[in-house]
């Protein structure tokens, strides 16, 4: 029996979970999972629901029948095949640990993703790319041509038919007009210290304030730099007897695991925006084990 996702958004009021039961039960649909929250402060409410059609009814026929309940409550709504593998591009500089990583958890099946291209402004993994039997695009980024090749990116996305853009270390800001463009479909992922350091060497100036905190953030990408809505973070501690290699190959490795795992949030469709933040709803029960099964 085919599975399929309901995510859905509206204002809050009362009957919203009874009549999308309703509508799925008299539909032959069987729900097994389901995440909820009501946002009283923004009168914002967010559901996802998995569910089988043990009726074979088709994603198109629900999405149509369930237009007037929807519209009854002003939601926002998409039924979604979960075994379609949402197609990514992926952008990349000079700091390799995140691609790697992607790439990795893509091969053996834990990131069920169709990675559709991988772009860089830099030669750097070219090789390690195209090792992967996947496409790879040089694209020189300068003062002068930023326009010209941001346009060039846009397009690989547009004809590969991309739906997210992954930052993995891409050390280049991004125009308002493509952050618009692609609104809740690229995801970043930088470091965070407490207290925050920007600029060059940051683990270095992290390591001579004794920072004992490293950290990492993944979020969407806004037109305010590094300031989108937030999907996943983590820290791992540290102490005074490292150093700062130790700060850099920690912190390398909090980034690759903080943007796998808000990839594989968004992939699910287990994010919501709301307004300057977002809802991250936790995995489905054997969302993990079924994908290293396959």
């Amino acid at each position: 029996m085919p599975q399929i996702i309901l995510t859905a958004s509206c204002p809050v009021r009362p009957g919203i979970v009874a009549a999308i039961s309703i509508f799925l039960a008299e539909q032959g649909c069987n729900i097994h999972d389901s995440s909820q929250f009501s946002d009283i402060a923004n009168d914002r409410f967010f559901m996802r629901l998995s569910f089988e059609s043990e009726s074979g009814v088709t994603r198109a026929a629900l999405t149509e029948g369930f237009a007037e309940t929807a519209s009854s409550f002003e939601m926002d709504y998409a039924f979604h095949d979960p075994s379609e593998k949402m197609k990514v591009v992926i952008m990349v500089s000079r700091f390799g640990h995140c691609l790697n990583d992607l790439l990795y958890r893509w091969r053996i099946g834990a990131l069920p993703i169709d990675i559709v291209a991988v772009i860089s402004n830099h030669m750097d993994y070219q090789k390690v790319v195209v090792n992967h039997d996947l496409p790879f695009h040089c694209i020189k980024v300068t003062k002068q041509n930023k326009p010209e090749a941001e346009a060039e990116q846009m397009r690989i996305v547009r004809e590969s038919g991309a739906d997210l853009i992954v930052l993995a270390r891409y050390m280049q800001i991004l125009s308002d007009e493509m952050c618009q463009e692609m609104s809740g479909r690229i995801i970043n992922i930088h470091h965070s210290f407490l207290p925050s350091f920007k600029g060059a060497n940051p683990y270095k100036q992290a390591f001579e304030r004794g920072v004992k905190l490293i950290g990492a953030t993944s979020h969407y990408v806004t037109a305010d730099l590094d300031e989108g809505p937030i999907i996943e973070q983590d820290t791992v501690r540290v102490t005074h007897a490292q150093s700062p290699s130790d700060y850099v190959s920690l912190g390398r490795d909090v980034e690759s695991q903080v943007l796998a795992r808000a990839i594989h949030a968004h992939i699910h469709r287990r994010v919501f925006m709301n307004r300057d933040k977002t809802v991250v709803f936790p995995a489905s029960p054997g969302e993990y084990a079924s994908e290293r099964m396959g």
